[in-house]
């Protein structure tokens, strides 16, 4: 799959300004496939901050006006580790998404952009790249959201009073030990495949530290999902910093990493999110039990 880039300069008054389009003939095919082709870019013109919770990326967030996407400032590590990895990315949707239909919660990336501006009066100048999601939550009344990774280690969150309360795994536990999750035979079997698929297609792009972003609309008494984050590889210095750990070849005990494996993460993730959502069994389970 070619990569083609656009880029595009424009002036107005003492600034000019730059924007680079990355994989703009893949972005443009997906966006038409996922029914927001004609739309994407009226979308894009009208867009708000969004103060987020619960992240600590400390990422500058906006979200359209008509609320369908969000656009991420991103880290140029996080650029290089999907421009490294897209093409694998548009061959894992198109190929196995859309074609065979397998089922997927991956959150899906509408675009990617290098933008910047240079005033030649004041000297100002600024460079940033950034993506463009879909907004898992559109067309949801979402009040509650739990970011979930796996692990119950520094995985709380308090309370911020915003708009929409992000909690981490530590605040799920306790939530469910109180009150269980359910789930249907077929939407437990639909989200296992769904974990399955991803989670693989991620180990095999090398990338780890994603998470489950889980919202309830209470309105519709429906759970939504979606794997979010999906950019972290698995980079010499975290294999180092891993295996140092595990040997405890600094003096002390041996410790367990903070930094695991692809493989090892994926394990941990679904076996964690399996036993978040207890599955009720329905009358075909029972006869054919």
């Amino acid at each position: 799959m070619v990569c083609i880039n656009i880029s595009l300069a424009f002036k107005g008054g003492s600034t000019s300004f730059t924007c680079k389009i990355y994989y703009a003939e893949q972005f443009d095919m997906f966006r038409k496939m996922c029914g927001c082709g004609e739309t994407f870019i009226s979308s894009l013109a009208r867009c708000n901050v969004w103060n987020t919770a619960g992240g600590k990326s400390g990422s500058t967030f906006l979200k359209t006006k008509d609320e369908r996407f969000l656009i991420k400032q991103i880290s140029k590590f996080e650029m290089d580790a999907f421009v490294g990895s897209a093409n694998k990315y548009f061959m894992y949707m198109f190929n196995e998404v859309f074609d065979k239909g397998i089922p997927t919660v991956l959150c899906k990336i509408f675009g990617l952009y290098r933008i910047g501006f240079y005033n030649n009066v004041s000297g100002k100048s600024m460079k940033m790249d950034i993506l463009v999601m879909e907004n898992l939550f559109y067309e949801h009344t979402v009040k509650m959201a739990y970011d979930l990774k796996g692990s119950l280690r520094n995985r709380y969150a308090a309370k911020t009073g915003k708009d929409i309360e992000v909690f981490l795994d530590e605040n799920l536990v306790e939530m469910i030990s109180k009150t269980p999750l359910y789930m249907r035979v077929d939407t437990k079997n639909n989200l296992s495949d769904s974990l399955y698929n991803d989670t693989q297609f991620l180990v095999q792009i090398d990338v780890m530290d994603y998470s489950l972003l889980v919202g309830f609309d209470d309105e519709k008494n429906e759970i939504v999902v979606g794997i979010v984050d999906f950019f972290r590889t698995y980079t010499w210095d975290k294999k180092l910093e891993s295996w140092v750990k595990e040997s405890g070849m600094l003096g002390g005990v041996k410790r367990d990493p903070t930094i695991i494996s692809p493989k090892m993460y994926r394990r941990r993730f679904r076996s964690a999110i399996d036993l978040y959502f207890v599955m009720i069994p329905d009358f075909w389970t029972l006869l054919h039990n």
